[in-house]
């Protein structure tokens, strides 16, 4: 990798020590991984070996299923990562099947929004939770997306709904390996 793209990469560290404290984890579906005690989030490239966890690698890249009307709508009603009332997390990496990238970007597009309605169903929770996806697909991860989520205590419930909600949706039956972490600051 060249040093230019080496920056925009963006590591998540699970192992006995970091900023978020891991209170559950579940593996929904595939392969597990390693237990972990917390996770960190490293804005750049790292290259360490762990004797105890893991270091999964992504990028944040431009939006794939996402047309103007909607981006507009998640920007104007999203907040941003970090906010002080936010002392729970929650990182899911996932992984899809082949059968989902055999698809056209359309044929995707359409599972993705016309009939799982991800955007609009989810665009309901932004008030309450925060978010950011990863790529990590084209960097020959395990997964395919790193999904970020942060909220507050008081809105787990919400966060749940979302959760269960986006599960049970058109585009989770090309899920083949998801691993739902949850944490507390």
């Amino acid at each position: 990798m060249d040093s230019a793209f080496d920056q925009k990469i963006i590591s998540f560290v699970g192992s006995n020590e970091g900023l978020w404290k891991v209170s559950k984890i579940e593996t929904r579906a595939g392969e597990v991984l390693p237990t972990v005690k917390a996770i960190d989030i490293h804005k750049k490239n790292i290259e360490t070996d762990l004797n105890e966890g893991w270091v999964l690698k992504a990028f944040i890249s431009n939006l794939r299923y996402t047309n103007r009307e909607e981006k507009t709508e998640l920007d104007k009603n999203s907040k941003p990562l970090g906010q002080p009332e936010y002392d729970r997390a929650a990182f899911i990496p996932l992984k899809k099947s082949d059968e989902w990238w055999l698809l056209t970007q359309d044929e995707r597009r359409k599972i993705f929004e016309e009939d799982s309605k991800h955007i609009q169903v989810s665009s309901k929770y932004l008030a309450y939770v925060s978010r950011q996806l990863h790529h990590s697909r084209d960097l020959g991860q395990p997964f395919d997306f790193l999904t970020w989520f942060e909220y507050s205590s008081a809105h787990e419930e919400q966060f749940e709904e979302l959760c269960y909600t986006l599960r049970k949706a058109e585009e989770w039956k090309y899920v083949i390996r998801d691993i739902d972490f949850r944490m507390y600051k």
